[in-house]
């Protein structure tokens, strides 16, 4: 028997402990930055993060799916009932420029959906974390508040005839098709953050909707979707009816809107 609540405290301990390594890296200076073979950068922080997660929630049993990790077949990984899925530091350009909106995400899935997520960000010391079960909250300089579960759906529709809305927006991906979606708004105003603090700013209400109109991975947006399905809070694929699903054989995500 899974017990969520349980799983949820591990995955906030480990997420924890991997940002004070990622800190300790941030401070020394020495970021060991390597390229990896689709040009992303790699870092210190990066590895150090990795290894201390899997070793938090190695206990548990579930199996593992790691951005730094060794990327499991699909003929093995397809028939995963329960499983994690960890960015160990999202937002590594972010880190490296030493802008502080990097983040631990750690995500609990359940066939091909996050039901329980974990986003932290040391350097602000803020943590998300939450599940349908538990309900999510967000910690911040030591003080626990509960975010707002919303009952009713929202649709674009709505959003559109709203007064003033808050698009998210990535301050390194803003191309045409960002742009040509959010011009059907004529009342937006913008926000942006690094990493998965995105999803988070709708998931505190700061924001309404987040067009990601390029690539990302499934562990970029994993534990932020498995935070907004909590609230009631979606991110479909562009036809604005399906969500996106995990545990494809290719873990590129396709492009998506939240909101």
């Amino acid at each position: 028997m899974i017990d969520i609540q349980q799983l949820l405290e591990l995955a906030k301990r480990a997420a924890l402990q991997a940002g004070k390594a990622i800190l300790e890296v941030y401070a020394s200076g020495d970021f060991g930055v390597d390229m990896k073979s689709d040009n992303s950068p790699l870092t210190l922080a990066d590895k150090a993060a990795h290894t201390i997660i899997v070793l938090q929630l190695q206990e548990t049993g579930l199996p593992l799916l790691s951005e730094e990790g060794i990327h499991i077949p699909y003929e093995e990984r397809k028939s995963w009932d329960w499983y994690w899925l960890v960015d160990p530091l999202d937002g590594t350009k972010e880190f490296i420029k030493r802008n502080g909106e990097f983040t631990v995400n750690i995500a609990l899935m359940h066939a091909n959906i996050p039901v329980a997520g974990v986003i932290y960000a040391p350097y602000l010391n803020v943590l998300y974390f939450g599940s349908k079960e538990t309900g999510v909250y967000k910690v911040e300089k030591e003080e626990q508040v509960q975010l707002t579960y919303t009952p009713k759906e929202r649709s674009i529709e709505e959003l559109k005839q709203k007064e003033q809305i808050t698009v998210v927006a990535s301050k390194s991906h803003l191309n045409e098709e960002t742009k040509a979606f959010i011009n059907q708004f004529s009342n937006a105003g913008f926000s942006s953050m690094g990493s998965s603090l995105k999803l988070m700013l709708l998931a505190e209400g700061a924001a309404d909707i987040y067009p990601r109109i390029a690539p990302t991975m499934e562990w970029d947006t994993a534990a932020g979707h498995a935070i907004l399905r909590s609230l009631n809070r979606h991110v479909y694929q562009t036809d604005l009816q399906t969500e996106l699903l995990y545990n494809k054989e290719n873990l590129l995500n396709p492009s998506f809107i939240a909101f």
